[in-house]
């Protein structure tokens, strides 16, 4: 059985998509964007601002799921450029002092409202 995961403080699903879904013990969180869910814009400024946003929304969702960081198994790092990567590494990076989640990261052609960062997780329940 499934369970969906929502909290007003992510963006909201804009596609018909869920923000997270909790499914044998496992949440499976949509790519979240820097947007900031307070206006519902995508948050001004370069890749470390941008990931920034991305995290915190990550973390609400997880919040929401009864997780932390902690819980994280896997990520999955989508980049507008590869020249961003050691930024965005050192924000990401701050969240996973000890036993970071398996990740991939790459650079693609276009990410949705053209921003720099888009991340999706995978974490355990605990």
């Amino acid at each position: 059985m499934k369970k969906v995961i929502s909290t007003t403080n992510a963006p909201g699903a804009i596609g018909p998509y869920s923000q997270a879904i909790e499914a044998n013990g496992m949440v499976f969180i949509s790519g979240q964007i820097p947007i900031d869910p307070a206006i519902g814009k995508v948050v001004e400024g370069d890749i470390t601002v941008q990931t920034e946003q991305v995290m915190k929304n990550l973390e609400a969702i997880l919040s929401a799921a009864g997780c932390d960081f902690s819980h994280v198994v896997k990520s999955t790092c989508l980049l507008s450029d590869m020249a961003n990567f050691a930024a965005m590494n050192a924000v990401y990076g701050s969240r996973f002092k000890e036993n970071p989640p398996a990740r991939a990261a790459f650079a693609v052609k276009t990410l949705p409202l053209n921003v720099l960062i888009e991340i999706e997780m995978i974490a355990v329940k605990p």
